[in-house]
């Protein structure tokens, strides 16, 4: 890959060892910058000032850049050599201060004074590199969309089971009440065996969710570690969400009247 002086700075790409190149054409013409895969590849224990034969050419390595991801998200950093000289492209970075749309404007005129010839065209490299995890992305908006939906009907079920069991109970839960029984304890006694099951439920749902998450992961070089917190965290939400659901029938029932129940006996 042929870059300037100042393509590392400007890319953020750190250098281990060694320097940069000088910015000096006859200086840089024989030297090359090796990235941490190329070194590996090729067996070097003190890379740094080892001469190296490509194309005929001797040239020796000034420097180790740290790896970094230039094509594939999905794969490890490919072995890279580095040498001076002009390419293709221009990269440049933006200040993070500056309006994006001056920037642009200002680029526009310069680059149409020195190249007229040819149109101005630019890409954002975190939008170009953002775009390869497409699919990802779409995958994670259907499974929202799709979880969403699930714990929508869900909560339906468990709102008319609800409704079911107090009324089903009413009886029993107005001789509590006349027994003394305050709005807590009957909200209690009719959560308690709904928050059991979600409870068993997490913790089946749980070792095959991770399961699962861990094989997606299998096919990034470059991944996090699902620790249980995340687990932990989605059983409190479901929690949550079944006393949301089922609290109010819950109350309804422990603030009715007792009388109304109990006067057919």
């Amino acid at each position: 890959i042929r870059v300037s002086e100042n393509y590392f700075k400007t890319l953020g790409m750190q250098l281990l060892n060694g320097h940069d190149f000088t910015g000096n054409p006859k200086a840089d013409s024989l030297s090359v910058i090796l990235n941490e895969a190329a070194v590996k590849r090729l067996r070097l224990k003190d890379p740094v000032s080892q001469v190296i034969t490509w194309n005929n050419t001797k040239f020796m390595i000034v420097g180790i850049v740290k790896n970094a991801l230039m094509d594939s998200p999905y794969a490890s950093a490919d072995p890279s050599m580095f040498m001076s000289g002009g390419g293709s492209y221009l990269m440049y970075r933006l200040s993070p201060n500056v309006k994006i749309e001056g920037a642009l404007a200002k680029l526009t005129t310069i680059f149409n004074t020195y190249n007229p010839a040819y149109p101005y065209s630019y890409r954002f490299t975190d939008k170009s590199y953002a775009a390869k995890f497409g699919l990802e992305l779409l995958i994670g908006k259907l499974a929202g969309i799709f979880a969403g939906l699930a714990i929508f009907i869900s909560c339906l079920g468990l709102f008319g089971l609800a409704a079911y069991v107090a009324e089903q109970r009413a009886k029993e839960i107005s001789i509590r009440k006349v027994l003394g029984a305050s709005v807590t304890q009957v909200w209690v006694m009719l959560s308690r065996d709904f928050v059991l099951l979600v409870v068993i439920s997490c913790m089946l749902a749980s070792p095959i969710a991770f399961y699962f998450l861990q094989n997606w992961l299998q096919k990034y070089n470059y991944r996090i570690t699902i620790g249980p917190s995340v687990f932990v965290i989605a059983a409190i939400m479901a929690i949550f969400v079944t006393l949301a659901t089922i609290s109010f029938q819950a109350l309804k029932a422990a603030l009715t009247n007792p009388v109304k129940s109990l006067k057919s006996e």
